[in-house]
């Protein structure tokens, strides 16, 4: 058992963390130990470091089995940046790169190996397995995304019911599975499925506190796209857009675009590369919407992206909360706006129904009461008046009492009636019918109707019957959906919707509890106020963040990967204000682990040290002095002539071309680039005419002035690929000073 100290440690190492988050530790030691794991935690509650960290700590390989080849490319591409290795198997791969792969695993340099389930169980893969198995060792298998496994969940895949086979083949290997939403009968499938032994098993919280949710009306299709566009230029930063249709998707995405909104489509109907393109461009920041039906955003991984908005009713509340789930998962403030419109609900029931069996063509008529089901509990959150965070935690079994001060219902509350004796009318008549019947028996019970139903099972002649005659049809249903949304009532999830007392509905029917029901009335829409505190910092921290957000997103630029994979906006947040300038300070940033303090920490505190010639810090007390040894400052971070980036523009200044530079300095070309962008970005004079002949300069401050300059991706298209990034970036610093001089 590897002790707590050291297990701090290696978090530190490799992923840059001081501490765990709730739950991973537990997790973590029960992977270590050996024994199955069911993990369920929210989307960017940390899941992957719970069977990442336990991986490099054990003896021999650890398999993951992930649904989609995006997810997996992802994942090892920031276990690499980490310097981790891993490496996945799939179909995007010639049979070379798949050969050297496998070789680098028998050669004991890969700690973690991502496939598909459907690769995981090839005959192949199976005998390279075991020859792993024999020489390497098996450490454990990790299955990701484990709703998939269950017909319950909401993204069913057939192919993840052969997991069970790892079980009968691999029988003393450890398996730890995870999911950021699944129920309790969905948990239960889970373990069942996959033959968990006696697993430890976490239940996280399901409350994202950093998430403000909202309903917004849709009033006809001009005035719902205004409310749409007003919620992204509200919000800024990136974000995702949800649609029903392929045909909706390209007509909001054009629309977007036409308003200056750099936004871009993503549905089945593209091609696979179109596909492909269109998320790395979303995924690098080149643009920022991406509009999309349900087939994005599994799996992704994008921590910054600031609201998430489905312009289109949801299917179930479970896919709502997995979509939804995908704004903020880096902790910092996010928008959630469902946009209920009642003629989707016709959309909706139109796919349901298309719901037969491939064979028959027969309806399936279980899956299409489900489905029924799921569908009006998305109307009830959408309609309903409680806290959004109580309806949707009370849906995964999680209680959640009080104001949540985070969504529409809690900061723009209704006023509230006392509805407690037509509270004790509506349970009494559930307890009459011996809870066999749904919502809209009860209340055509209530409001005395002799239709069929009520003549046929006698419920004429109940004591309830007629008793509620004075309360409208609505009324009645907004009442049992906040009975239901508050504990007081319980609605079966079989499809048929029976409701059920529980020990609440009887200390209501008692007399020991109180019922309270927001009311609705026209006269009170009043806007949302600001959810958050703005907290006021001096604005030479805010220029410094930007220009270490343009530092991050060049570096990403030049290996092709995400910004984020390199340091997240809470690092860089962190960088801003803290500003270290040594190595060992650096160092103490969350998120800096040992590979990425030797790969970046240079880069960023010379442009620290640049930003102090124009913002000079606060001198430190007499105190503080004692405290800064000559050891804590690496030479190459000195503000002197050593500084990497003033020997660069020394031997620039003195003739030497970048590839000279680089070649003396044992730098990378690109790097070089990067210091005198860098430096142009400080003011520093430097005689572009060599990087950059005037002509070609000339072209690129059209296209500047043409599209602007956010977006290094949409200049290089403009520009027609004729132009490297690197003219591009360095042309752009100039023009951008030329335009906001500090």
């Amino acid at each position: 058992m590897t002790n707590n100290n050291a297990l701090q440690q290696a978090l530190k190492q490799y992923f840059g963390y001081d501490s765990f988050r709730a739950g991973q530790r537990e997790i973590i030691e029960a992977n270590l130990a050996g024994q199955d794991t069911l993990a369920i935690m929210p989307t960017g509650g940390g899941k992957s470091i719970c069977f990442q960290l336990p991986a490099l700590l054990k003896t021999g390989v650890t398999i993951v089995v992930s649904p989609l080849i995006a997810l997996m490319q992802d994942q090892v591409t920031a276990l690499k940046e980490n310097g981790i290795g891993a490496t996945f198997l799939n179909s995007t791969l010639s049979g070379r790169e798949s050969n050297q792969r496998s070789q680098a695993i028998l050669n004991g340099a890969i700690k973690l190996i991502y496939v598909a389930p459907e690769r995981l169980f090839a005959e192949q893969f199976i005998e390279f397995l075991n020859i792993v198995k024999n020489k390497i060792g098996i450490a454990g298998f990790a299955i990701d995304e484990a709703h998939c496994v269950s017909e319950w969940g909401h993204d069913f895949r057939p192919e993840y019911r052969q997991l069970k086979q790892i079980r009968q083949l691999y029988p003393d290997v450890p398996v730890i599975a995870l999911t950021a939403t699944a129920t309790e009968r969905v948990r239960a499938d889970i373990s069942q499925q996959l033959e968990l032994k006696q697993p430890y098993i976490h239940i996280a919280s399901f409350n994202r506190n950093n998430l403000y949710y909202e309903v917004v009306p849709k009033q006809g299709t001009e005035k719902s796209y205004v409310d749409l566009l007003r919620q992204i230029k509200k919000n800024q930063g990136s974000g995702i857009v949800y649609c029903l249709s392929r045909k909706r998707v390209n007509e909001i995405a054009e629309r977007l675009r036409e308003d200056g909104i750099e936004a871009i489509p993503y549905h089945a109907g593209l091609t696979p590369k179109q596909r492909e393109e269109n998320q790395t461009r979303w995924i690098r920041d080149d643009v920022q919407v991406m509009v999309a039906t349900i087939a994005f955003g599994m799996g992704i991984n994008k921590p910054d992206v600031r609201f998430v908005i489905h312009y289109d009713l949801p299917k179930n509340i479970e896919g709502y909360y997995q979509e939804s789930g995908r704004a903020g998962r880096d902790g910092e403030d996010s928008h959630c706006t469902l946009f209920l419109g009642y003629q989707d609900l016709e959309t909706i029931k139109y796919l349901i129904a298309q719901k037969v069996d491939p064979y028959t063509n027969e309806p399936l008529e279980a899956e299409q009461r489900i489905a029924q089901q799921q569908l009006r509990q998305v109307v009830d959150y959408a309609e309903g008046l409680a806290c959004r965070r109580t309806i949707l935690l009370r849906y995964f079994g999680e209680h959640f009492h009080g104001d949540c001060a985070n969504c529409d219902n809690c900061l723009t509350p209704k006023p509230m009636d006392d509805w407690t004796v037509e509270a004790q009318k509506f349970l009494s008549c559930v307890a009459r019918v011996k809870e066999r019947f749904g919502l809209g028996q009860i209340i055509d019970i209530l409001r005395g109707s002799l239709n069929k139903k009520i003549l046929q099972h006698g419920h004429e002649n109940l004591s309830t019957h007629g008793i509620g005659k004075d309360r409208s049809l609505d009324e009645w249903r907004q009442l049992a959906r906040s009975l239901i949304h508050q504990g007081f009532l319980t609605q079966t999830t079989d499809g048929y919707a029976i409701l059920k007392l529980n020990d609440r509905s009887w200390e209501v029917m008692r007399g020991q509890r109180n019922v309270l029901l927001p009311i609705v009335r026209e006269v009170e829409s009043a806007p949302v106020p600001e959810r958050h505190d703005v907290s006021e910092r001096p604005v030479d921290i805010d220029i410094l963040f930007e220009r270490l957000r343009l530092l991050r997103k060049n570096l990403a630029d030049e290996q092709e990967v995400p910004p984020y994979v390199i340091f997240s906006n809470a690092t860089l947040n962190q960088m801003a204000e803290q500003q270290p300038t040594s190595r060992k300070d650096f160092a103490n940033l969350s998120g800096v682990g040992a590979k990425k303090l030797e790969q970046y920490a240079d880069d960023f505190i010379a442009l620290i040290l640049e930003h102090h010639l124009k913002y000079p810090p606060a001198e430190p007390s007499e105190a503080d002095n004692t405290k800064v040894t000559q050891e804590s400052i690496t030479p190459k971070s000195k503000l002197s002539k050593a500084s990497t980036q003033r020997e660069t523009l020394a031997m620039y200044e003195n003739g030497l071309d970048i590839d000279e530079i680089a070649r003396d300095r044992k730098l990378k070309p690109a790097t070089v680039w990067t210091h005198l962008v860098q430096l142009v970005e400080a003011g520093y004079a430097i005689n572009l005419d060599r990087l950059v002949p005037p002509d070609r300069q000339s072209i690129i401050y059209e296209a500047l002035e043409a599209i602007g300059g956010d977006s290094l991706r949409n200049l290089f298209d403009h520009l027609r690929e004729e132009y490297t990034y690197d003219e591009i970036k360095i042309v752009r610093a100039i023009w951008q000073n030329e335009k906001d001089p500090l």
